[in-house]
């Protein structure tokens, strides 16, 4: 777990670095948030908890690490490429609720209002947008980008001192902060390799088979000692690997491909990270004063601008005062 004051010997850690660049998985997110929260709803009665909980991250991330740059990406609706290559992929997945469905926008304009950008493009996922803004970082003359999710998968993008990912658990300080180092601890196999081993194990969150009978036990012992699916099919016959785990590996080659390309996240998507749209010196805007106040959401509206409720909106700020903390002591189970 990572405090607060562990988040400063970080920074302190990386004090020569000139620009941080800091890329939430929007809807990494949205989901924690819309599963951890309780019911809350705007003035009209709409529901906006993922709203709170989406914005309550932004401040505290902002807070935390003092990012010069700031992105968020989100998924399109509709199929990606992946769907594509593999009609059974991510089928299975519930379809979203209707009071998820409906604040989605409401997180785009909020995230729009911190002047923070937002990528996004049919085809596509998230986990493409962030892995190619990543792959821009050295050209677009950024030192460290530090993801924000919860999605083990975009583990395989860390790069020691230079990518970063940040997994929530129960908070914001209460999270990991991954190096190369510590995906290799969790995972057993080291970043770039995470695609090799969901391609062997196969992924039942994305719906895609792998090697039937291959276990993580088998598949990490088998990439710790060839390097890659590639290499394990080209040594095959030359190997000391089982005849039983070689007739696994015959009957599931094509499997174990498909699943090479669809857990791969992509660095080439065709968008263009630009820097001097992403900066951010401050979160206390007029269009999130504005937004916050419409939500009355008076609790974030202070921890960013420090400010004392107007007159008017003092007798709003006292009738949610308890439902207010009682909201903040709960997303902090979350953030």
């Amino acid at each position: 777990m990572i405090s607060q004051s562990c988040w400063a010997a970080k920074r302190n850690g990386h004090s020569n670095l000139m620009n941080r660049l800091v890329l939430i998985d929007g809807n990494a997110i949205m989901h924690r948030a819309y599963h951890a929260l309780p019911p809350l709803t705007t003035p009209d009665g709409k529901p906006a908890h993922v709203v709170y909980g989406f914005v309550s991250m932004i401040i505290k991330i902002f807070q935390a690490l003092k990012p010069t740059h700031f992105a968020v990406a989100f998924d399109r609706p509709g199929p990606t490429f992946r769907n594509e290559l593999y009609k059974e992929y991510q089928i299975q997945r519930p379809k979203m609720e209707d009071d998820f469905i409906s604040q989605i926008s409401l997180v785009h304009d909020v995230v729009k209002a911190f002047g923070i950008p937002i990528f996004e493009l049919d085809g596509f996922e998230a986990d493409d947008m962030i892995g190619t803004i990543a792959k821009q970082r050295k050209s677009k003359k950024i030192d460290q980008v530090i993801i924000v999710t919860g999605d083990r998968d975009i583990l395989q993008l860390v790069e020691d001192e230079k990518v970063l990912v940040f997994m929530p658990t129960k908070g914001l300080s209460e999270g990991k902060l991954y190096s190369e180092a510590d995906v290799f601890e969790r995972m057993g196999v080291v970043p770039k390799r995470i695609i090799d081993l969901k391609a062997l194990m196969g992924d039942a969150s994305d719906n895609y088979p792998g090697v039937a009978g291959i276990g993580p036990k088998t598949a990490i012992s088998l990439l710790n000692e060839f390097g890659s699916v590639e290499n394990i099919y080209a040594s095959l016959e030359k190997s000391n690997i089982s005849e039983g785990v070689k007739m696994k590996l015959h009957a599931g080659k094509d499997s174990a491909f498909l699943g090479v390309t669809l857990a791969t996240i992509r660095t080439d998507a065709p968008i263009d990270f630009v820097p001097s749209n992403a900066v951010i010196t401050t979160l206390d805007t007029p269009e999130v004063r504005n937004a916050l106040e419409s939500f009355h959401f008076f609790s974030l509206l202070r921890r960013i601008s420090g400010e004392v409720p107007t007159k008017g909106k003092a007798k709003a700020a006292r009738d949610t005062a308890k439902k207010e903390k009682k909201e903040h002591d709960q997303q902090q189970a979350l953030f």
